[in-house]
């Protein structure tokens, strides 16, 4: 059977705008006009195709865009958010309801950590955190309510990789759905073909790539899609987390090079995780024969682009990080910033910034290091010359000798 092709699948579609141009037209209305009222009626009851109601629901700047994810992904269909965020709550929240339990990785996003931790409580929904790597204990938290498997396809920040193949398993033989946050991993992983029941993502990072906007995507089979956009009971239509469509256009625009950014990302972030593994530092990079689960991610991953722009190193003590945090920033290497997925290399302490939301005793648990810098490796070109500024950091603070 041929590989699924993510590239492919988005350059296929044929998009145009309504004049013929090259580009999908920007739709910047919130309201839409009927020729009919009959026909109005049947759009708000979702028995209308080609029709658009309202930008909350739908508008065809949104409509592009989500059409183009769910390629990405192979989905039927696909949603677009204001924020990752808005994606991953508006997903949980039309899926579970009071009384409803739910088994999520531990490594896992600080804003996710916290939704999960400290806000589905209030509505007396359950959640048990464990190690994703761990699928005997996956297995054991199920519970006869439980729901929704919760995982990142590479944990945040640790990058543990998810068995997606297993954990489907696990949830489908629960009755739960599996959903995969992939934000770290866009067409380097295909989680739904690989038996995930919901791919979510943060559009921020990787797709977007330029760190000037946020915005979020869920993708899914249509019945999952339609439920959200429900006009009496969706989430998404009725919290609306709507994406901007002059935002959505400009996403569409950048998703075209995805394939051609991701694959310079990891060709980037593997020579500067090599390099730095034999100076001594402790890395963690799935392309590294160190990383104990690279075997599990080359099975699963479309090798062509690599094994991604994420990696951590471990400095030991916050004083350390923050000082070679700001060395490098300070000698052009990046900048000192939380998110990823942007042209340029960002780094920044995992457990006191991405990951603070997660109390310390429970980060030292995980094993994170109060020492660990996430990088985002960029797309510079002379990636040698990176390394070798890095490197002199590391000597000038006597890191390494």
């Amino acid at each position: 059977m041929k590989k699924f092709d993510p590239a492919l699948a988005i350059s296929s579609l044929e998009q145009f705008g309504e004049f013929g141009g090259v580009n999908p037209s920007i739709t910047d209305s919130s309201t839409f006009t009927f020729l009919g009222a009959k026909t109005m009626v049947d759009t708000f009851h979702g028995e209308t195709e080609g029709c658009f109601l309202y930008s909350r629901h739908w508008s065809p700047s949104n409509f592009f865009l989500s059409e183009a994810i769910a390629a990405m992904e192979g989905t039927e269909a696909g949603w677009v958010t204001g924020s990752g965020m808005g994606a991953i709550t508006a997903t949980i929240l039309q899926i579970c309801n009071s009384g409803d339990h739910i088994v999520s990785s531990v490594t896992t996003y600080g804003g996710t950590y916290a939704f999960l931790k400290n806000w589905l409580p209030k509505f007396n929904i359950e959640v048990t955190f464990v190690n994703q790597s761990d699928l005997e204990a996956v297995k054991k938290a199920v519970r006869h309510n439980t729901k929704i498997i919760y995982t990142e396809t590479l944990s945040n920040p640790l990058l543990q990789v998810a068995n997606i193949p297993e954990m489907a398993k696990i949830a489908k033989a629960a009755g739960a759905k599996l959903v995969v946050d992939n934000t770290f991993t866009p067409m380097i992983f295909a989680p739904y073909q690989l038996g995930a029941d919901i791919v979510v993502y943060s559009m921020t990072k990787f797709i977007n790539g330029k760190n000037d906007l946020v915005a979020g995507a869920i993708c899914a089979d249509k019945d999952f899609i339609n439920s959200l956009i429900d006009v009496n009971n969706g989430t998404a239509m009725l919290l609306g987390p709507v994406l901007d469509p002059l935002r959505s256009s400009g996403i569409l625009k950048n998703l075209h090079t995805l394939h051609i950014r991701m694959k310079q990302h990891s060709l980037n972030a593997m020579y500067v995780a090599e390099n730095l593994e034999k100076l001594g530092i402790k890395v963690i990079y799935p392309g590294l024969n160190s990383h104990k689960e690279k075997p599990l991610m080359t099975k699963m991953m479309n090798e062509q682009f690599g094994y991604g722009g994420m990696m951590a190193i471990d400095m030991e003590t916050t004083e350390n990080a923050y000082l070679v945090m700001e060395e490098m920033q300070k000698r052009g290497v990046g900048y000192l910033a939380v998110s990823l997925g942007y042209f340029k290399t960002l780094f920044s302490n995992s457990g006191s910034s991405t990951s603070s939301e997660i109390p310390a005793d429970i980060q030292k648990e995980m094993g994170m290091s109060p020492g660990l810098v996430r990088f985002s490796v960029g797309l510079d070109n002379d990636i040698t010359h990176t390394f070798e500024v890095i490197k002199s950091c590391l000597q000038d603070l006597k890191i390494i000798k």
